[in-house]
């Protein structure tokens, strides 16, 4: 395993086994890398990352559904606006959750596992615009964000030199709770025996079944740090902060195709049984995507992977306008569920890397998860909204890539500040 220390703030290669490997994080503990008890708590965050950002994916779902049924008399983006809502707070809640576990451990997943439950319950008896916001917006948000980051942290705990593969397995979790969540939801909801409410409330069970798995096989490892909350200090460094902006704007243009594909097939005539596995098809290459990216990071670098994938969804993001056939449109999906997975799986490890000591790193993930929140929170609205005021799709993917974009140049500018090699592991 390399090893790393800071001076003035910036890191230094120190190993003479591998010179070109630059992190920030200390690595004073020793790291498992593997073994039954790490590979249980990957398996309790792959469960949570399933039931949290892979039932958030299927929200296109819940999108047409709405538009079509209750909430007929909104607007796309006023809807849309409920899974803003529900992303946005996945990340805030980050910032309650991250500091919790590395003062108190595995135990405080235990409320919000039960909420997130009772908000997906709650979800299939409302009618209403405000219900829908709270249940599934506000409450499945918040439960979502205080469960993911504590998990994200408790992986960390057990890989050091394998954690951008460990984790890209954990999220991949979300690809494959996206494949499955949209392609159940259609068929039941399809269902006139089911209808809308027992359609959500089997898709509860399935969530209560999996955090039952997260509650009994994530444990932490490092002993609880004590001190302040929140370490608003490590702003101070630049590679911290400009990870976390980078990974903003990435965020602000990623979840554009989850919300519109669908209602964007179907516009260029796509039959809209062949529409609603788009979401699916996505998330399927996503799992490729979420986990073959981090074994190669943790060899050749966990940023300049982070940067290529950044780099090639925006090019996609650019070139969806273009797709207006059938085939175009799947190969799209399937090209861009593969690299946008690349960027969900390596944020946590790259804020990781930059992280001075593993028992900080719950608080600096829910730092930076915190500001990530505004992204989820606004992009697809912004999308929506130039949707309606344009007609067309064009503007909606123009800003979606050109933020990307920027986020990749800010990642890239993280990445030099820790080594001006260009051809260094970092």
């Amino acid at each position: 395993m390399s090893t790393s220390q800071l001076s003035n703030d910036r890191a230094t290669p120190s190993s003479s086994e591998a010179p070109d490997r630059v992190e920030l994080e200390k690595p004073t503990p020793k790291f498992p890398e593997g073994g039954l008890r790490a590979w249980m708590v990957v398996l309790g965050a792959f469960c949570v990352s399933f039931s949290t950002f892979g039932y958030m994916n299927a929200f296109g779902v819940y999108q047409d559904y709405y538009t079509e049924h209750f909430l007929s008399n909104e607007t796309s983006s006023t809807i849309s606006w409920i899974g803003s809502v529900q992303v946005c707070f996945l990340f805030a809640g980050s910032l309650i959750g991250g500091p919790l576990f590395d003062r108190y451990g595995a135990v405080v997943i235990h409320i919000p596992a039960v909420a997130i439950v009772f908000s997906v319950m709650m979800t299939s008896l409302c009618k209403k615009y405000y219900q829908f916001m709270l249940a599934q917006g506000v409450l499945g948000g918040i439960a979502s964000g205080m469960l993911f980051a504590p998990v994200m942290t408790c992986v960390s705990h057990y890989f050091h030199t394998r954690r951008a593969a460990a984790l890209g397995v954990t999220v991949s979790g979300s690809s494959i709770g996206g494949v499955i969540f949209p392609i159940a939801l259609s068929k039941m909801l399809r269902n006139e025996s089911l209808g809308f409410g027992w359609s959500v409330r089997i898709v509860g069970f399935i969530i209560l079944f999996m955090v039952l798995i997260a509650m009994i096989t994530v444990r932490e490892r490092l002993p609880p740090r004590s001190g302040k909350v929140l370490l608003p200090r490590a702003f101070a460094r630049a590679p911290y902060t400009l990870v976390t902006l980078g990974i903003f704007f990435m965020m602000w243009g990623l979840f554009t195709p989850f919300f519109y594909l669908p209602q964007y097939a179907q516009s260029y005539g796509m039959e809209s049984q062949l529409a609603s596995y788009l979401l699916s098809i996505l998330n399927a290459a996503s799992v490729f995507g979420r986990i073959l990216p981090g074994m190669v990071a943790d060899k050749i670098g966990r940023y300049n992977i982070l940067i290529i994938t950044g780099v090639c969804s925006g090019i996609l993001l650019l070139c969806w306008i273009a797709t207006t056939s059938n085939a175009s449109i799947i190969v799209f999906a399937g090209l861009y569920g593969f690299f946008s997975g690349g960027i969900v799986s390596l944020m946590s490890p790259c804020i990781a890397q930059v992280t001075p000591s593993p028992d900080q790193i719950g608080t600096h993930l829910g730092m930076s998860m915190a500001i990530i929140a505004l992204a989820g929170l606004t992009g697809t609205p912004i999308c929506g909204a130039l949707l309606e005021r344009y007609g067309g799709y064009t503007q909606a993917a123009v800003f979606s890539g050109v933020v990307m974009f920027f986020g990749s140049v800010l990642v890239a500018a993280a990445r030099f500040c820790l080594q001006a090699k260009p051809l260094a592991i970092v």
